[in-house]
């Protein structure tokens, strides 16, 4: 069993959460992801936060290519992790 996680970054907490449900329905996953809010670097305004939507894909089902083009819907991405 491997330990695949795929992060995906989104703009606003509204839209994280938006693919948290997405993911649930359409990629059936086994697990719900997780939220995590990543500030940029020297910003305390909520404003300036991205979210990320964390992943685990243990049994490495999961396309990045497609992730990233989901995520891309929300205008998000799949970042590396």
């Amino acid at each position: 069993m491997s330990d695949v996680r795929h992060v995906l970054v989104l703009p606003d907490r509204d839209a994280a959460e938006e693919v948290v449900e997405a993911l649930l329905e359409r990629f059936g996953v086994d697990e719900e992801p997780r939220l995590v809010r990543d500030a940029l670097a020297g910003e305390d305004d909520a404003e300036d936060a991205q979210w990320l939507v964390v992943l685990r894909d243990a049994a490495g089902r999961l396309d990045a290519g497609e992730l990233n083009e989901f995520a891309g819907e929300w205008d998000g991405w799949r970042e590396e992790p």
